[in-house]
């Protein structure tokens, strides 16, 4: 069983970078609807990458830069997803502290 030092590094190293694809996809997104509409994000991965650990920086940034605000999906799914993270790494500290 791997020590609690490596999960947790491992998660730490995984979420900073679905973190960064998170920020860079919806700021293209961002610029892709205003000068190449073709050239969009579909929502289906923005959703997706929100879901595999990226659903903190993407609602932040999607709230500092204003895209896709309106979006139900995005407003409610995002910390929908952001709660099943944060009960995932409390259930691993509680399984790694005190079992």
């Amino acid at each position: 069983m791997p020590s609690a030092g490596t999960v947790f590094t491992v998660l730490a190293v995984w979420f900073a970078a679905v973190s960064a694809l998170a920020v860079i996809l919806t700021v293209y997104d961002k610029r892709a609807a205003k000068t190449r509409p073709r050239h969009r994000v579909r929502e289906r991965t923005l959703l997706a990458v929100g879901f595999f650990g990226g659903a903190a920086a993407m609602l932040c940034t999607m709230l500092l830069i204003r895209h896709k605000t309106q979006h139900r999906k995005f407003m409610l799914g995002l910390p929908v997803m952001l709660l099943l993270h944060a009960a995932a790494l409390a259930f691993l500290l509680f399984y790694y502290i005190f079992i």
